[in-house]
């Protein structure tokens, strides 16, 4: 099986342009047009600017979340972008701000998050102390006449 719950990127901009970094108004603008790039359904956005400079923001999406974290200063940023569900496309959003930010050089990790094998596991160590067999079927855990049943779902 080895099916995931989420997908998780985490990213660094270097060498973007400054002015770029420092507006609110137009971080929370990309980051938004980024979830919609990559499939996402927005559920809202909070961005502040701070003094003297720098953005911090995150959108939250149906799926989880983007956020951002800026240092105009440095021509740097740091971004996650954490993704669930298997519609979402986190490189999609990745590309979008890369070129949004004007970023020179972009680094990121990828993680895969919520390995349900490992879950499955977990949920009838805890569920199970004596050690019976459990059947598992779909993605969102219930508890049914002895068994756990991961039930397939939205994103969560």
């Amino acid at each position: 099986m080895n099916h995931v719950l989420g997908q998780h990127l985490l990213v660094e901009y270097y060498n973007c342009n400054s002015q770029v970094l420092d507006d609110v108004e137009g971080i929370e603008k990309h980051m938004n047009e980024a979830a919609k790039a990559c499939g996402a359904t927005i559920v809202q956005s909070s961005f502040h600017r701070f003094q003297p400079w720098g953005v911090s923001g995150v959108v939250v999406i149906a799926e989880s979340h983007l956020a951002i974290h800026t240092w105009p200063e440095y021509g740097y940023a740091s971004v996650d972008l954490y993704t669930c569900g298997e519609d979402i496309q986190p490189e999609v959003a990745y590309h979008f701000l890369k070129e949004a930010l004007q970023a020179e050089i972009s680094e990121k990790q990828f993680l895969k998050r919520g390995n349900l094998d490992l879950i499955k596991a977990r949920l009838e160590q805890r569920l199970n102390p004596e050690g019976q067999q459990f059947e598992v079927v779909g993605t969102q855990p219930s508890v049914v006449a002895g068994s756990v049943e991961l039930a397939s779902g939205g994103a969560r």
